[in-house]
C-alpha cells in the first residue's frame, strides 16, 4: 500500500458468483452449458477499486458490511493490491452480501436479494468517518445507503475533494455537489421515461457546476456543464465478451480522470477506454484495464 491514499470509495462491495453461459443465453425449460464461473469480489464499489488499482491509484473502500463467506475471498483477492480494507466492517456471524450474474455477451441477468436487504429496516453498511476521507485528492460515492452516503457526500464537500457519483436524479444533493454524475440508461429508464436524453440533460445542467454524463450502452454519450452546449461521444468498439462490471468500470475511468485532473472530453474518452477494454474480457476482476492499454486504445482510434 502507498503511503498516502489516492482515492476513497464508498458505496456496494460484495461477493460477485459469475456464470459465462456457451451458447447464448437462458431459455425456459432449455439446458444452457456453463462456460467459466467465478466468484469474485464485485458491487459498484468493489469493481471501481479493483480497476483503480489496476491503473495504479491507491485507493481505501468502505462501505456494505463483509460476511462470513465474503471476507475470506474478498482478503486474498486484494492482499497485494493497493486496496485499503482496514476501515470495512466485517460480520462474525452473517454470511455477508453476494449476487449471481448469468452472463452471454451483451446479455446478463443478475439476482439476489437487495430488496429484502433494503426493506429490512436494517443497516448493513458502514458509516463514513471524516478521518477516513480525508487526505485524499479525490472520491466515488454510490447512491444507496441513504443518510450515510450524504455523510460521505457532505464530508468530501467540506473538505474540498471531489466526487464522482452515479445515477443520481437532476433534483438529488448528491447531483447537485458532485464534481461527475455519470446517469446509466437504467437510471434514465427509471426517473425519465418517455423524456429523451437531451432533455433529461438540459434538467441535470441546471442543477449543478459538476459534469453530468448520459450513457446509454453501445449507443451515443451525452456529455455537458451548465451554459453549455451538449457535447456526444461514441463509445469504442470492440468484441463483447461480458458486460458485467461496465459502468463500474466507467465511474473508474471518470474517477481517474478527475484525480489527474483531465479535461472534460478527455475525462470522457478514458472513461469509455476503460469500459471497452472491460467488456473485451471475462471476468473482469483478474483482468481489468492497465494505463498503457487505456492509453493505447485511446491513441489508436
Amino acid at each position: 500500500m502507498k503511503e498516502k491514499v489516492e482515492v476513497y470509495l464508498f458505496g456496494q462491495i460484495l461477493g460477485t458468483h459469475s456464470f459465462l453461459l456457451k451458447d447464448g443465453f437462458l431459455e425456459p425449460d432449455e439446458y444452457s452449458e456453463i462456460k467459466d464461473q467465478y466468484f469474485l469480489p464485485g458491487g459498484e464499489t468493489g469493481t471501481a477499486a479493483t480497476v483503480l488499482d489496476s491503473l495504479g491509484v491507491s485507493v481505501r473502500m468502505d462501505g456494505t458490511w463483509i460476511g462470513t463467506a465474503v471476507s475470506p475471498m474478498l482478503r486474498e483477492f486484494y492482499k497485494d493490491k493497493n486496496v485499503d480494507l482496514s476501515k470495512m466492517h466485517f460480520w462474525e456471524d452473517d454470511p455477508g452480501v453476494m449476487d449471481y450474474v448469468v452472463i452471454a455477451g451483451l446479455v446478463r441477468s443478475p439476482m439476489g436479494r437487495f430488496q429484502t436487504l433494503f426493506s429490512s429496516g436494517k443497516r448493513w453498511w458502514s458509516i463514513p468517518k471524516e478521518e477516513d476521507i480525508v487526505g485524499c485528492k479525490a472520491a466515488a460515492i454510490d447512491p444507496f445507503f441513504g443518510e450515510e452516503t450524504m455523510l460521505a457526500a457532505d464530508i468530501c464537500k467540506k473538505n474540498g475533494i471531489p466526487y464522482v457519483t452515479i445515477d443520481c436524479p437532476h433534483n438529488s444533493d448528491l447531483h447537485r455537489n458532485a464534481a461527475v454524475n455519470v446517469v446509466s440508461k437504467e437510471c434514465t429508464s427509471q426517473h425519465y421515461s418517455g423524456v429523451c436524453p437531451e432533455e433529461i440533460m438540459k434538467l441535470m445542467q441546471a442543477e449543478t457546476d459538476g459534469l453530468t454524463i448520459i450513457t446509454q450502452g453501445g449507443g451515443e454519450m451525452l456529455y455537458a456543464r451548465k451554459g453549455e452546449e451538449i457535447h456526444r461521444m461514441k463509445p469504442f468498439t470492440v468484441e463483447v465478451k461480458s458486460t458485467l462490471g461496465a459502468g463500474d468500470t466507467f465511474k473508474a475511468g471518470c474517477t481517474y480522470g478527475l484525480l489527474y485532473g483531465m479535461s472534460d472530453s478527455e475525462l470522457v474518452r478514458f472513461a469509455s477506454a476503460c469500459s471497452a477494454i472491460a467488456i473485451s474480457r471475462f471476468p473482469l476482476p483478474l483482468n481489468p484495464p492497465r494505463l498503457e492499454e487505456v492509453e493505447a486504445l485511446i491513441n489508436n482510434n
